[in-house]
């Protein structure tokens, strides 16, 4: 059996009937009309798997995970493209990355041992500990706050939100300035080998701090540690929560409390911790403890619009033209802001909203974008 045969079999691809069903739903294919998600599954069927490695579709999926979700014979369309690419890239079909691959550079550089200083959000009056059962991931938050601070300065703040939001429960997690990036973008851009190397030191530094749970304020950190990691190690020695569940747990304990607010908000599903991991519950009873008002946009949960860009290789016409769709959506709720735990989709909606050249249209979609966990720290109660 060849690689490319292995990941047929292995993602289910063989089962595609070409019903249509994926690309009728496929955010990217109702843009442009040469994209089929299907296409790209039959080819490889049909034995034209090396045409596939060498085709510029591999990249323009956006694995925002639609045709998963939808696919009534279970294909797992987004693990046979993030295959695939490791491929392509083996062939040389590399990514076009944005921010001229800047992130990436920053992830094969801590993946090869370059160190960085990934406590410099720590401050004297968040108490964390060295060894203990939770355990902090802080993930890129505050470097890509750093990188972007014209679009998301307010990521900067995210790491100090979620342990603030951890001491006002009673507990002082884990942080270690040992942790290096998820990997998810490389990963997804198809350089697997590096990848790799971050899991392994990852792991590593979880298991010297002895944590039986690890938490996440990044919705794609947490996926990447929840399949990606369990794809290559297998069941992992602790548990994986995101901070949505894990503060809805504590709220439903008693354990926080929040200011009255007469704040209405809307809320963003991201690909990742949407249709990737099933999360669209629990951010909004946070928001039901918190007496915020919920405007819903059009399209959520299962069917919402994504920012349409992955790993940073898909940023394109196809990309703005989903990004100011959905926030036509979020301006129509007419709230104060669209809240998201996705890092890199206030990136990309604020990048839309500050581009120079603007279409007409954006004009009616200003809104606030803002980081969840920055919104729930400021409204605990006994907060400035």
């Amino acid at each position: 059996m060849t690689k490319i045969e292995k990941i047929i079999e292995d993602t289910g691809a063989f089962d595609c009937a070409e019903c249509g069903k994926c690309t009728s739903l496929c955010p990217v294919a109702k843009i442009d009309p040469n994209f089929a998600p299907r296409l790209i599954v039959v080819k490889a069927q049909s034995g034209l798997g090396e045409e596939v490695k060498a085709d510029k579709d591999i990249w323009s999926c956006v694995t925002c995970e639609i045709c998963n979700n939808m696919c009534p014979y279970e294909v797992d369309f987004t693990g046979f493209i993030q295959r695939m690419r490791s491929e392509a890239v083996n062939m040389g079909n590399v990514p076009a990355c944005s921010q001229a691959g800047a992130i990436h550079t920053m992830q094969r550089l801590t993946g090869k041992g370059q160190k960085q200083n990934r406590l410099l959000w720590l401050t004297d009056d968040l108490k964390v500990k060295d060894k203990g059962d939770v355990y902090f991931f802080t993930g890129c938050s505050y470097q890509l706050g750093v990188l972007f601070k014209d679009k998301a300065e307010e990521l900067k703040r995210v790491p100090a939100s979620v342990v603030k939001m951890l001491n006002a429960a009673g507990i002082e997690p884990v942080v270690s300035n040992d942790e290096v990036c998820c990997g998810h973008d490389l990963i997804w851009s198809g350089n697997e080998a590096v990848f790799e190397e971050l899991m392994h030191k990852n792991i590593a530094t979880i298991k010297a701090t002895g944590a039986k749970t690890v938490v996440f304020s990044c919705a794609e950190g947490y996926r990447t540690f929840s399949v990606d990691y369990q794809d290559f190690l297998g069941d992992l020695d602790f548990e994986v929560k995101h901070i949505s569940e894990y503060l809805l747990d504590l709220i439903k304990q008693g354990k926080l409390e929040f200011k009255d607010t007469n704040a209405k908000v809307t809320y963003h599903d991201s690909c990742r911790l949407g249709r990737h991991m099933g999360i669209y519950e629990q951010p909004r009873e946070i928001l039901k403890a918190m007496k915020v008002e919920l405007v819903e946009m059009p399209s959520i949960k299962e069917k919402a619009i994504g920012c349409g860009v992955n790993a940073f290789v898909s940023c394109s016409e196809v990309s703005r033209k989903m990004q100011l769709d959905r926030l036509l959506e979020a301006k129509g709720t007419n709230t104060s802001a669209m809240l998201t735990f996705c890092p890199k989709c206030l990136i990309h909606y604020n990048c839309m909203l500050r581009m120079e050249k603007k279409p007409p249209e954006l004009e009616k979609a200003e809104i606030k974008l803002r980081d969840f966990s920055n919104f729930i720290a400021e409204n605990l109660k006994g907060s400035p």
